[in-house]
C-alpha cells in the first residue's frame, strides 16, 4: 500500500474543555479531584481525538489533556524534586517563573504516562503520538540545588526519560516526540551535551522519533521576545547540523508567520520534516490556502514523502473552536498540496 503523503499531526497540547480546567492559561488548575478528575481527563482525551480525527488529522495525539504543563507534569511523576519549595529563576532567558527544586537524585520509580498511552492507544485506531519534555528543556524548568550541573541533571534526565519511552513503545506508540524548545537558545549547550542526552533518551526505539524546536507558545513573554529577533530568526542554524547527524528521525519547527528562512530545512537532508503551518500566537484561523503556501515553500527542500504538516507550537493557551478551525484548516490545506503532488 502507497504511503499517504503530506500526513498531518499536531505539535502538542490543545485547548481543555472548559469544565476540566480554566481555559486559555498555562499551569491551570483542575476543577475537579479524585475518581472525577480522571474520568474527565479521559473524556476529555476523547474529545481531542474526535475534533483531530474529524478535522483530518492523520496522526493524532492525546492534546496534552491529562497535563497541566508540558514540562512539569512529567516531574511530578518522579522522585528528587521538591514542589514545596520553590525557587525564582530565569526561563530559557526570556522570563521568570517560580519553579520546583531538586533536591536530591531524580529518580522515576513508576511509569508516568504509560497508562495515557494505552487508553489513547484503545480509543483510536490511527497512528499516535506521545510527547515528552527534552532533557535540556527539564533542566531549564528547574533550579538545581542537588547536582549543581545542567549537564549532569540533564543525563540523569535522559536516562529517566528513555525508561518511559521503551514502555510508551510497548503500550503502542507510533511516534514519540521530545519538546526541546530550549534548543533554539542554549547553544554551546546543545553542542556541547544537549544533543548526546536526547539520543541517550531515544537510544533503543524502535517506533519513530522526534524532536519538537520552537519558538513557544503564543504567550506575552513568547511574543515579546520573537519582537527581538530581527528581520530573519536563524536559530535553527545552529541546531539543524547537529540535529541531521543524530538518530532522531523527524524535527518539528516553527514555519507559519515565522521569520525562518525557509531554506534551512535544506540543513536537515535526510530526516522527516513537521513543518509548522499554524501559527499558535494568533486567534485567527488560517485559510486552507495559506496553510498550502507554506507547504509549497517547504517543498523545495524536502521530498513530499518527508514531510509532514504541522502546527507551530502546542495550542492549549487557544480558545477550543479557534483550535479546532486551525486543525481543519490544516488538513485542508495538506489536501491541497497532496492532490496538486499528485496531478489531480
Amino acid at each position: 500500500m502507497t504511503k499517504k503523503l503530506l500526513q498531518t499531526t499536531i505539535a502538542g497540547s490543545l485547548p481543555k474543555p472548559g469544565w476540566l480546567a480554566e481555559p486559555r492559561q498555562l499551569w491551570s488548575p483542575w476543577k475537579l479531584a479524585g475518581d472525577a478528575l480522571v474520568e474527565a481527563k479521559r473524556d476529555a482525551v476523547r474529545l481531542a481525538l474526535r475534533d483531530q480525527e474529524q478535522a483530518g488529522i492523520d496522526i493524532v495525539s492525546d492534546g496534552e489533556q491529562t497535563r497541566q504543563h508540558f514540562v512539569t507534569t512529567f516531574i511530578e511523576g518522579l522522585e528528587g524534586v521538591d514542589f514545596q519549595r520553590r525557587e525564582t529563576m530565569r526561563i530559557r532567558d526570556r522570563y521568570d517563573a517560580s519553579v520546583p527544586v531538586v533536591a536530591g537524585p531524580v529518580r522515576r520509580l513508576r511509569p508516568v504516562f504509560v497508562e495515557d498511552a494505552r487508553f489513547l492507544r484503545s480509543e483510536t485506531t490511527r497512528p499516535i503520538k506521545f510527547t515528552l519534555p527534552g532533557p535540556m528543556t527539564m533542566v531549564d524548568t528547574l533550579y538545581d540545588d542537588y547536582y549543581h550541573s545542567r549537564e549532569k541533571l540533564a543525563w540523569e534526565f535522559a536516562r529517566i526519560l528513555n525508561d518511559e519511552a521503551r514502555e510508551l513503545e510497548a503500550a503502542g506508540a507510533d511516534v514519540i516526540q521530545f519538546d526541546e524548545p530550549a534548543f533554539n537558545v542554549f547553544f554551546d549547550e546543545v553542542r556541547n551535551w544537549g544533543i548526546k542526552a536526547l539520543e541517550r533518551a531515544a537510544q533503543g526505539l524502535g517506533c519513530k522519533t522526534a524532536v519538537h524546536i520552537c519558538y513557544g507558545y503564543g504567550i506575552q513573554a513568547n511574543t515579546d521576545w520573537k519582537k527581538t529577533l530581527g528581520a530573519e530568526w536563524r536559530q535553527y542554524e545552529q541546531t539543524f547540523p547537529l540535529l541531521r547527524a543524530a538518530i532522531i528521525d523527524q524535527v518539528s519547527l516553527e514555519c507559519h508567520n515565522s521569520r525562518v528562512p525557509m531554506a534551512l530545512i535544506g540543513l536537515l537532508e535526510g530526516k522527516e520534516v513537521l513543518a509548522g503551518a499554524i501559527d499558535v500566537a494568533t486567534d485567527r484561523v488560517e485559510t486552507p490556502e495559506e496553510v498550502a503556501a507554506t507547504l509549497r515553500e517547504a517543498l523545495k527542500y524536502v521530498t513530499p514523502e518527508r514531510l509532514y504538516p504541522c502546527t507551530n507550537c502546542g495550542m492549549v493557551p487557544l480558545a477550543r473552536h479557534v483550535a479546532l478551525g486551525k486543525l481543519k484548516a490544516l488538513a485542508a490545506g495538506a489536501a491541497i498540496v497532496r492532490a496538486e503532488l499528485r496531478g489531480g
